[in-house]
């Protein structure tokens, strides 16, 4: 992280108090400690140790951040940020030609200190980089010193309250007290590039829009005194946000001049259409996402109804074969009934036609008989009657015995035929109630 939280806001300049956006000269120091030949294999010296030191004898004075720089056998050398500007010159002091006793080591490790230079461009260098530079047309916007490059800018700086990215109208607010800008572009709110230093194509990339904790920003002024006075302005300053609960936080900002034609019409207009190009890719691969989507839906669909369609054919198939299988069933039944039936009337019909020859042959026999008596004797007749009287009277009683057991064997079996047929009619419908409750199932 870039920030760091601010105690002491006496030296702060207002930048932009309607944001609560203010500057903070830097109060850096350099400190070098010459450091002992080492005489012990694997002796080593503690940098924690040596910062300790250094902290020790700025009391009652502290350093808001000490870091190590660079680290050789030779000397260690470390940056410090102090309170404010005017506290540089009293760390001075307290450090410069001072000596520190290290643990095992004897002697003493000499320490210098000074101000550190904040690096930063001025007129000449700006100046004499566009005259110098052949390929810059000065009368040209963003080939000339206008733009204004600015990064590590935390974006709660210029984040409006819950929003959830920075917004390009603070940012034109803030600068706009240096001059009017022609143009401003914050490449994070591009969501098709992530670093734009120039118009590269492949810096054009999508990413998670708003995700970073720091921008960069270019800021393009109409008339070259803007430029100047903003740069002037940052010269060796830190941005300060001071929020709302009296915190302040202090962001170490890079500050420059645009080398790249950020902002001229050329970088701009090919930017715009490299975009353009990417743009039409995108929609070309979501209509041909959205086209294999609708053709694998439709796919699955036409599997899921084929599918479908087969289940119903066999379920089908499977009712045709039990419904065939049923009516054969039932055929065959009737027709083993009918014939048994047919059978049951011939033989009745058989045992009636005996029955009627018999009894034509008595008679027959009687009309013989009376024939027979005319030329007879009387006796004889007389005795030939009571003999054909008696068997007629015998044929008669037999006769009646055999028609009485006839019929009564007769009504039997008609009650036997009668009661296994009420046995095959309720057997028959409790078949098709259980084959319509089957299918009311189904």
């Amino acid at each position: 992280m870039n920030t760091t939280l601010v105690s002491d806001l006496s030296d702060v300049e207002n930048l932009c108090p309607s944001l609560n956006l203010h500057l903070k000269p830097y109060a850096k120091v350099n400190v070098c400690v010459a450091l002992p030949q080492m005489k012990v294999v694997g002796q080593t010296i503690s940098n924690w140790e040596v910062m300790e030191k250094l902290k020790t004898m700025c009391t009652p004075h502290q350093f808001t951040l000490l870091r190590v720089a660079k680290s050789n056998l030779e000397f260690v050398r470390f940056e410090g940020e102090v309170e404010n500007k005017s506290l540089v010159s009293t760390f001075v002091s307290m450090l410069d030609g001072k000596h520190i006793k290290l643990s095992g080591f004897s002697g003493l490790l000499k320490v210098t200190c000074g101000e550190s230079k904040i690096p930063f461009p001025s007129r000449h260098d700006w100046d004499s980089y566009f005259r110098d530079s052949k390929d810059y047309d000065e009368t040209q916007p963003g080939e000339r010193p206008d733009t204004v490059h600015i990064s590590n800018i935390p974006c709660k700086f210029f984040m409006p309250k819950n929003g959830s990215t920075v917004s390009n109208e603070m940012v034109i607010q803030c600068f706009l007290t240096y001059g009017e800008i022609r143009n401003i572009d914050i490449p994070m709110l591009d969501p098709y590039r992530t670093d734009v230093q120039s118009a590269v194509p492949s810096n054009f990339q999508t990413f998670s829009y708003g995700s970073r904790l720091n921008f960069e920003v270019y800021i393009q002024y109409k008339e070259y005194i803007g430029f100047a006075k903003c740069m002037d302005t940052l010269r060796g300053k830190k941005i300060v946000l001071k929020e709302s609960d009296g915190k302040a936080i202090a962001a170490t900002v890079k500050v420059d001049f645009d080398k790249t034609k950020h902002l001229s019409a050329k970088s701009i207009d090919r930017r715009l259409q490299e975009k353009k190009k990417i743009e039409k890719l995108q929609k070309e691969r979501e209509r041909q996402k959205r086209k294999e989507k609708e053709l694998e839906e439709r796919k699955i669909l036409a599997e899921k109804m084929k599918e479908l369609e087969k289940l119903k054919e066999q379920e089908d198939r499977r009712r045709r074969r039990e419904e065939k299988r049923r009516k054969k069933q039932e055929e065959k039944r009737a027709q083993e009934e009918a014939a048994k039936l047919a059978k049951r009337i011939a033989l009745e019909e058989r045992k009636l036609l005996i029955a009627q020859r018999k009894l034509e042959s008595i008679r027959l026999l009687s009309e013989l008989l009376d024939r027979v008596k005319s030329v007879a004797q009387q006796a004889e007749v007389e005795r030939l009657e009571r003999e054909i009287a008696k068997k007629a009277e015998e044929e008669r009683k037999r006769k009646e015995e055999e028609e009485s057991k006839r019929k009564e064997k007769n009504l039997k079996r008609k009650l036997k035929l009668e009661k296994k047929e009420a046995e095959i009619k309720d057997r028959l419908e409790q078949r098709k109630r259980e084959d319509d409750f089957r299918k009311d199932q189904k």
